[in-house]
This record gives C-alpha cells, sequence and structure tokens, in this order.
C-alpha cells in the first residue's frame, strides 16, 4: 500500500510549477515542487486511483513508481475541480516524444500501452487514453507514466480511446511498416496524429487485402466519415450492443496486428558507419582513450552524444554518467542501438533520432506542451564526435553558429573537427562549387572555439587529418 508522506519544505506544493503539458485531462495534473514530479487529482481521480491501488496493479514496474502524498496545502487553481488528492511519481531522467522514436521504440510503446489496457479490464479498469504521449523510457525500457489515466470501467463502454489509438501508434507504424515512410514528420506535423482518412488516403487499393487494415484504416475512415455529424447516435448504439468480452477481444486482435508490424534499416554506410570509417585502428584507439579520460574525469548526471550514430561513444560515456543520450540524423544505427540496449536491459542509454539542423521545436498548445530539446534537461557534458561537417557542409550551417549554440548549453564538450583533407570532408565537398565554405577551416574553428570555450586539451590523430578538443564553457 502505498504510504502517505509529507513532501520536505523546499519541495511544497504551494510553489508548484504546472507541466504544461498535462492539462487535457480535468481529474488530473501533472506539477513540479523542487526536484519532485507531483499530480493532483479530483475526487473522482482520487477514486479512480484507489481503485487501480486496491487491485495491486500500481505496483506493476511497467508503470511508474507512485505514492499518495500529504497535499501540503495544493493549489487550488492545479484542477477545474477541487483537488482531494496529491500522488508523488518517480522522476523520469530525460523526457523524449514519439516523433523522436525510432520504429521499436514506438512498438514497444504500443504493446506496453496494450498489454496494461489488458490488465486493467482483467480487473474492471480502463485507460481512458491511447497517447504515446503516456510513455517514458529509462534508457531502452518503456515505463508507463500517466496513472491519471486509470479508471473504473462503466458497463457498455467501448473502447473509447481506439480512434487515438490508431491515429498515435497503429497509423505512423503501418506508415513505416508497409510504406517504408518515416512517420516523424507526422507525427511532429501533428499532436493529435495520422486520422482515419488521412491514412487511407496513403494507401493502395491492394493494402485493403492486408491483414487487419480494412477494419482498421479503410473500413474506419468510411464510418467516420459516414457518422462525422452524427456522434451521439453511435455512442448510444455502440452501448446498447458493447460488452466486455466484445472490448477485450478487439484489444487482443490490435495487440496482434502491432506484433506483426516491423522494419528494418537499410544496409547503408551510416547504418554500418562505425565499422567503414575511414579510422587506423590507432586513430580509433586514441579517440577512445580521449572521450574516456574526460567521461571519466568525474560523475557527470547527463550526457549529450550528439550524432551518435552505433553508440559507441555513448556506451564510453556510460562509464561516467548517470544518463545519456544518443541522438542521431539516421534513424537506422539509432534503432540498432535500441535494439542492442534493449536486449540488455540497458537503462542508462537513451536513443533518439532527430536532425540538429531542424531539431524538435515546441509543439501543441501555445507550443509549451512538447518542448525542444534543451528545455527538457541540459546537458553537463556534450560529445559532439565526427559531426561538425555534416552540420556546417551538408546543413550550410555556419561554423560559428553551430559553435555558439553549443556554447548556449554551457555544458563541458568534446569535439572532433576532421580537416577539409579528411576523406569524408572530401565526400561532402565534392558536390560543392568552388570557394564554398571558407569558414571550413582549422585555424578558424580554433580560433571561434576559443572565443567561446576554454580549451582544456587538444589533441590530433595519427592520420592527421582529424583533431579531438575537451572544452569548457567560459565562464561569466
Amino acid at each position: 500500500m502505498p504510504r502517505a508522506v509529507t513532501p520536505p519544505p523546499e519541495q511544497s506544493t504551494q510553489s508548484a510549477g504546472l507541466e504544461p503539458g498535462s492539462f487535457r485531462d480535468p481529474e488530473s495534473r501533472v506539477f513540479y515542487a523542487g526536484d519532485g514530479v507531483y499530480r493532483a487529482l479530483s475526487a473522482d481521480g482520487l477514486a479512480d486511483f484507489e481503485a487501480l491501488r486496491q487491485t495491486g496493479l500500481l505496483e506493476d514496474p511497467r508503470i511508474v513508481a507512485t505514492e499518495r502524498v500529504q497535499d501540503g496545502g495544493v493549489d487550488r487553481s492545479l484542477l477545474v475541480h477541487e483537488p482531494a488528492a496529491v500522488l508523488k511519481h518517480e522522476r523520469i531522467p530525460f523526457v523524449s516524444y514519439p516523433y523522436e522514436w525510432t520504429f521499436s521504440m514506438l512498438k514497444d510503446a504500443a504493446l506496453l500501452q496494450l498489454d496494461l489496457l489488458l490488465a486493467a479490464l482483467e480487473r474492471d479498469l480502463v485507460l481512458k487514453d491511447s497517447t504515446p504521449y503516456n510513455v517514458q523510457f529509462k534508457g531502452a525500457r518503456p515505463v508507463f507514466v500517466d496513472v491519471g489515466s486509470f479508471e473504473r470501467l462503466r458497463e457498455g463502454e467501448p473502447w473509447i480511446a481506439y480512434r487515438q489509438f490508431c491515429m498515435l501508434y497503429l497509423y505512423p507504424l503501418l506508415l513505416q511498416a508497409t510504406k517504408g515512410v518515416p512517420y516523424h514528420p507526422w507525427l511532429r506535423g501533428s499532436i493529435d496524429g495520422i486520422t482515419p482518412p488521412q491514412m487511407r488516403a496513403l494507401l493502395s487499393f491492394r493494402d485493403r487485402f492486408r491483414k487487419g487494415l480494412f477494419t482498421n484504416v479503410f473500413l474506419h475512415a468510411r464510418l467516420e466519415a459516414k457518422y462525422a455529424d452524427k456522434p451521439g447516435e453511435v455512442k448510444q448504439e455502440v452501448r446498447r450492443v458493447f460488452k466486455k468480452e466484445l472490448f477485450v477481444a478487439n484489444v487482443r486482435k490490435m495487440r496482434k496486428l502491432v506484433d506483426r508490424l516491423g522494419w528494418d534499416p537499410p544496409e547503408g554506410v551510416w547504418t554500418a558507419y562505425g565499422e567503414r570509417n575511414s579510422y587506423t585502428d590507432d586513430d580509433a584507439r586514441r579517440k577512445d582513450e580521449f572521450v574516456r579520460q574526460v567521461a571519466t574525469s568525474r560523475q557527470w548526471n547527463l550526457v549529450w552524444d550528439i550524432g551518435a550514430n552505433n553508440g559507441r561513444y555513448s556506451r564510453i560515456a556510460a562509464e561516467g554518467a548517470k544518463t545519456v543520450l544518443a541522438v542521431d540524423a539516421d534513424q537506422g544505427p539509432v534503432e540498432l542501438l535500441y535494439r542492442d540496449l534493449r536486449q540488455e536491459g540497458n537503462e542508462q542509454i537513451l536513443t533518439l533520432t532527430m536532425n540538429l539542423a531542424d531539431p524538435s521545436p515546441g509543439l501543441g498548445w501555445r507550443g509549451l506542451e512538447r518542448k525542444p530539446l534543451p528545455e527538457r534537461g541540459k546537458p553537463d557534458l556534450v560529445l559532439a564526435l565526427a559531426l561538425i561537417h555534416h552540420v556546417a557542409i551538408s546543413a550550410n550551417v555556419p561554423v560559428k553558429e553551430f559553435v555558439d549554440w553549443l556554447a548556449s548549453l554551457g555544458s563541458a564538450l568534446v569535439i572532433e573537427f576532421p580537416t577539409r583533407e579528411d576523406p569524408m570532408v572530401q565526400k561532402l565537398l565534392a558536390p560543392k562549387r568552388e570557394g564554398l565554405h571558407p569558414d571550413y577551416e582549422l585555424d578558424y574553428f580554433e580560433r571561434t572555439l576559443g572565443e567561446a570555450f576554454e580549451i582544456e586539451r587538444s589533441e590530433r590523430l595519427e592520420s592527421g587529418t582529424r583533431v579531438l578538443y575537451h572544452a569548457r564553457p567560459k565562464q561569466g
């Protein structure tokens, strides 16, 4: 049984900071006090929570650790209704979003959602929504964080979150699994996901014969169009015929469909970059040692490995860090890295796919529901290895702009500069007009880096075309 505790004075719920992405449920609202993550519940929300607690499902390790605490005079403006109780949740090290996840991450989150829904139904509970934003990752382990989503099952209640599950889970997965089209721009483009008519338009006539697609896409889109102006009639008819057994059967069918979906990265140069790069064995060894010396020089709370590729240096960084964020624009190597970390049970390295030249922006209501990357937790160490030439040459970001962005993070830095003579730089410059990127020169880079950081150490690798730097932000 969750025990009641009182938050320490510095975490008084009176000085609460609202979570801007948690306003849609009138019975439950997440807020922060000090380092604590709390949830205010209405009277109905509390009744649902007590029903959940009595089933024992709250002890499931797939659900975020939660306990009821004394409210300490909670702010009444937190909820539309009068607050009746406060919960305290375990804090997830770093918040991520589904448009930053690889295919297997979104699939694992979908299966977790469905498994918890089935477990809830066995106990006469239900999940009121089906959004991947209710799932976060501790390293490679998905965790369901919206305890307020559990509510008591009502007689004749259908799967009210079915449409949401399709739009935010099933359709994105189908898009990539059946068409090879990454879903990330779709989910980033609409916080509500892909609608049934949109998904129907993306499929061919032959796709209707794929198992599960006719019912969940073609028929779904047709019925939505037919009854768009008659929601009351549909709800009344569904309630009349719907039974719990049918609910369970539909969820099980959906789980089988999702479980069958798969996607494998293409065999390209970036997927196998760690094995096909231009480093000599001695260069690779010296680079490993350089990164390891910095990574293990102290205990880092959060390390960003940007341009992480296959995660070689993310793993080295993890030797001295609580949490490592492994970010790469290419979903392929990130997908493979996530699979390996999942198999290992790694809860330290969080994998994300994101183009740093076009990073995740603020989204949703007032642009605050989903936050840009730095606003979710700034790092105290950044690894930017074999990256600057892609940002500066491929994405046309001036060298100084990139260095200034790194400096704005206020963190220590390990950065690698491949010179213009480097084979990869030569490859990137080959299609460019002569004279472009005059700022991509070693002397200019070192001068720019020195203006923004204190350079602690540098080392030129044996091949002569790559230089490593360890730098820290200038004080004041």
